[in-house]
């Protein structure tokens, strides 16, 4: 039976991709921040599923939660690392507060980084396990090649996860694990749909704050009319068992709107953005 770890897999696309994988006949090993989480899991999911109570940022939690793996693959090989935990942190450069940015980073950068360095060796590089060699798919994001307006510090953070991704296929190859990226459009997920519940109140006084109101409820649609998480969770799967895996997957629900912003000039999408969020300088 192959085993796969996914991060994030309490909500949304981590959930989807557990399902879909435990349908399949995979083992899955899921972490979780809360111990609610775990327990709810594990009665969905039944006996193939192991939750992992860890925080992608807490290094030595990861760690731990390595070794635990490392004990049920009893000698075998991971055959995959779904890096997925991620947040979305919202508001303008000039005001964000600089540890806003580093929660955004720490979460969806170092995060990955922690959780590849402490599960990367199951997956093959580790010479005394016996097995095919794993895989490690990167969830990344249409805004890995875009950047958004008041949603910098996550733009920013995608950006680093692609950079990070191609970077590391080349160095993997050393030992045949293989790094794909999966970046989707906008997604029906709870990291979109809780936007309500961002608070901007400290932005009030702004010059940002009515296109911060206007984002904040873009960010509410796309939670309601994003992409089905399964529909991502097919992709990941696909990059994890596919005998010939792209480089990068990317899924939208319009791909026609985004090939056309794609390759517009860059100057005519800033003034679409501007007249859509309230962001025009003054007549």
């Amino acid at each position: 039976m192959k085993s796969v770890v996914i991060t994030g897999a309490s909500t949304g696309i981590g959930w989807a991709t557990a399902k879909l994988l435990l349908d399949r006949g995979f083992r899955v090993f899921g972490s979780v921040r809360k111990q609610a989480d775990a327990d709810r899991l594990k009665g969905e999911f039944g006996g193939n599923f192991t939750p992992l109570l860890f925080d992608v940022t807490d290094e030595a939690a990861v760690l731990a939660a390595a070794r635990e793996v490392r004990a049920a693959l009893n000698g075998e090989t991971l055959a995959g690392l779904v890096n997925n935990a991620g947040i979305a942190v919202a508001g303008p450069v000039l005001e964000l507060a600089a540890d806003e940015f580093r929660r955004q980073m720490n979460v969806n950068v170092i995060g990955p980084i922690i959780a590849t360095q402490a599960f990367g060796p199951l997956l093959g590089s580790d010479p005394s396990l016996k097995g095919p060699k794993g895989r490690i798919v990167m969830v990344s994001s249409l805004a890995g090649r875009n950047g958004n307006p008041l949603m910098s510090a996550y733009s920013a953070s995608k950006h680093a996860v692609e950079g990070l991704s191609e970077s590391l296929r080349r160095e993997m190859m050393l030992f045949g694990i293989d790094v794909i990226i999966v970046a989707p459009g906008a997604v029906k997920t709870p990291i979109w749909s809780k936007a309500d519940e961002v608070d901007i109140s400290a932005y009030r006084s702004s010059p940002f704050f009515p296109a911060l109101q206007r984002i904040r409820k873009f960010m509410m649609q796309l939670g309601e009319n994003g992409l089905p998480a399964g529909k991502i969770a097919a992709t990941i799967a696909e990059a994890l068992t596919s005998s010939h895996p792209r480089v990068r997957y990317q899924i939208t629900p319009d791909p026609m709107r985004h090939l056309v912003a794609a390759v517009l000039p860059k100057r005519m999408v800033d003034r679409i953005f501007a007249r859509r969020l309230g962001l025009m300088p003054p007549a």
